[in-house]
């Protein structure tokens, strides 16, 4: 498989999604010790991506999926998963030559071969795709797991910068005492979420809906 996909940041009740795409002709470039980006710490996740950023030989694509786009009600994460895969190969692979290629995604469906079909349909780019998924493929494939390597880095980049903006934000997900409280002291203060918050989910909208009745309970 010259290529691998995986993404970062589907579940948080915060900030954007990213996948990411991952092309090489010859899979023994990729550095040692890739694995899937959940078993690794944050530093050999950033030490890994940079390597990988920096060989020649490794095409990379990223995908953004915002805030905006997880709350359009014409949508749902699992269009958008499918969405996210098709951008991040679509970039991996622009500028490269015509040939006929194949890939394998970490499946975002519990049908992983509907989610195949569906990623290989959305893709743009005008070359002969044959897209594979598989449950655990960052597992068990190291250019899924340099993908997911790639996702995550973007997503933790992109949750630093969030702090940097709001302050402490933990790590956006709803189960994360930091998210929740940041979420709580926001609306509090703002009577409002912020924009970083996906507002469809429903920890944003306990968090809102509690503090208008608050508001209103004061009255």
């Amino acid at each position: 498989m010259p290529f691998g996909v995986d993404e970062a940041g589907k579940g948080p009740a915060l900030g954007s999604m990213f996948a990411a795409a991952v092309f090489l002709e010859d899979r023994t470039a990729l550095p040692d010790g890739i694995a899937d980006s959940k078993r690794l710490t944050p530093a050999r996740r950033e030490e890994l991506a940079t390597r990988i950023r920096e060989d020649d030989e490794i095409a990379v694509g990223v995908a953004e999926i915002t805030t905006t786009r997880i709350d359009d009600p014409e949508t749902d994460m699992n269009a958008l998963a499918v969405t996210a895969h098709a951008e991040a190969i679509d970039e991996a692979l622009s500028g490269l030559c015509d040939d006929p290629v194949s890939g394998l995604c970490d499946a975002c469906d519990t049908d992983a071969d509907r989610f195949a079909r569906r990623v290989a349909d959305a893709c743009s780019i005008s070359r002969s795709l044959e897209i594979d998924a598989r449950h655990g493929a960052d597992d068990d494939s190291k250019l899924v797991g340099a993908a997911s390597i790639i996702a995550k880095v973007e997503r933790d980049t992109h949750v630093a910068a969030l702090a940097d903006e709001y302050g402490p934000v933990g790590s956006g997900y709803p189960s994360d005492p930091t998210t929740q409280t940041f979420l709580e002291s926001y609306v509090d203060e703002h009577g409002d979420l912020p924009s970083c918050a996906r507002a469809s989910w429903s920890t944003c909208e306990r968090v809102l809906a509690e503090a208008q009745q608050t508001g209103l309970e004061q009255f």
